[in-house]
């Protein structure tokens, strides 16, 4: 039989290295691994649908079903994964000082429709009472002028939202204090060179984000996997070939993770990390699948929706393909 030929940009993830290096294979398929930035990833899949499949932003994948024709299907696959309280950055001359502060506040994403500040805009609400509307919205350049949101935005009247101006960068003006507060995924190089001026809302964010584990066994997902709809109409079969390979991928990281005789990688304590992530979150950490990751996922349709990005609240079994939902008993 005539394997698939299939590429697949996504960053180079431990948990996506035996598809990388070719040590796992998928089912009828020849994978092509391009081991891109997430940023290019997601501007040249959104923008010109270049791969065949891809890591994307929940959030851009999300958006992208509010077409007639959505260009893209998903796997319930999440390659990243992250707590973002650590990613709010305010600026010295905001006199900010707790979150409720924000209110009111000149507050910048590098992109309104990123997944990482919808989470963080979803906190700020459900935590501090800090709603959407309660803030002014702003998008640009983090480090670069110029920046764009990927997907054209259609947001309600009822959000305020702007561009920076042009030629300047998010990063600077935050240090400068015209801006107040920055979400985001990527630390503002000034919070590092000019620790003074930026600094972090919460810098006890490590037990904040412990902590809102324990109250909503909530580990934010950042990232899915996305198949071009025409190749996955032509090849339903692709979805699960994908998944199972992803899983494999994953659960060969997760055994070297846990190895106690050699680390599998340079952090000193790793084997207290991975202790320490078992006994909060469970042995497997970082599930893939809908069913494991329902109360996630609607939390985040949820907070895409309230904050004017989907037209309507999807449901979790809506955006993933229906092959990858169940799995067959023996």
């Amino acid at each position: 039989m005539k394997r698939l030929r299939l590429t697949l940009a996504c960053w180079p993830y431990d948990r996506t290295r035996a598809l990388a290096d070719g040590s796992v294979r998928m089912e009828g398929i020849d994978l092509v691994y391009l081991p891109l930035e997430v940023e290019e990833t997601f501007w040249r899949q959104a923008r010109f649908q270049e791969f065949d499949a891809s890591e994307m932003s929940l959030s851009s994948y999300v958006k992208t079903l509010n077409s007639d024709k959505p260009p893209f299907i998903a796997i319930p696959v999440f390659p990243s994964r992250s707590f973002r309280h650590s990613c709010i950055f305010v600026s010295a001359k905001s006199g900010i000082r707790k979150p409720e502060d924000l209110k009111g506040k000149r507050v910048a994403a590098p992109e309104y429709q990123m997944t990482a500040p919808v989470w963080i805009r979803g906190i700020l609400a459900d935590d501090f009472g800090v709603k959407v509307t309660d803030v002014q919205h702003f998008s640009g350049g983090e480090e670069e002028p110029g920046r764009v949101e990927k997907l054209k935005l259609d947001l309600p009247s009822h959000i305020r939202y702007a561009p920076i101006p042009e030629g300047k960068t998010i990063s600077r003006m935050l240090a400068d204090g015209e801006l107040d507060a920055f979400v985001t995924a990527r630390a503002p190089s000034t919070f590092y060179s000019e620790p003074d001026k930026v600094k972090r809302l919460f810098p006890d964010y490590v037990e904040r984000e412990k902590d809102f584990y324990r109250r909503t066994k909530i580990f934010p997902i950042m990232h899915t996997v996305v198949i071009k709809r025409e190749i996955y109409d032509a090849n339903p079969w692709i979805a699960q070939a994908l998944y199972k390979g992803f899983e494999t991928a994953k659960k060969r990281t997760l055994h070297q993770l846990a190895e106690t005789h050699v680390l599998a990688n340079m952090l000193p304590w790793l084997v207290s990390h991975v202790e320490e992530a078992q006994k909060l979150i469970g042995e497997d950490w970082w599930p893939y699948g809908l069913e494991a990751n329902r109360h996630v996922l609607e939390t985040f349709l949820r907070h895409h929706h309230e904050q004017g990005l989907s037209k309507r609240r999807f449901k979790p079994e809506e955006i993933f393909a229906r092959e990858t939902l169940v799995s067959f008993k023996v």
